[in-house]
């Protein structure tokens, strides 16, 4: 799995994470907005995102489609 995507749902803190290939040890950047990007402690590639109050963002929206500030590559492993 290294390039697969890994989506998990916290219900209870509302938490919404996506991976990129397998876990790492990274860090977060916060964007704003409750919205945080995974980056690899060494070279800086983006690893993921980060979503707090992510329930609270789709009662307002008709469809679970939250715009991420960069566009992803996922190549087939």
């Amino acid at each position: 799995m290294k390039n697969g995507l890994r989506v998990h749902y916290n219900q209870e803190a509302d938490f919404l994470e996506i991976g990129i290939g397998k876990p790492v040890k990274g860090y977060f950047k916060d964007l704003g907005d409750d919205i945080f990007e995974r980056r690899e402690e060494k070279t800086d590639e983006i690893l993921g995102y980060a979503i707090f109050n992510f329930k609270k963002r789709t009662q307002i929206l008709k469809d679970i489609s939250i715009p991420l500030p960069r566009k992803l590559k996922i190549m087939p492993a």
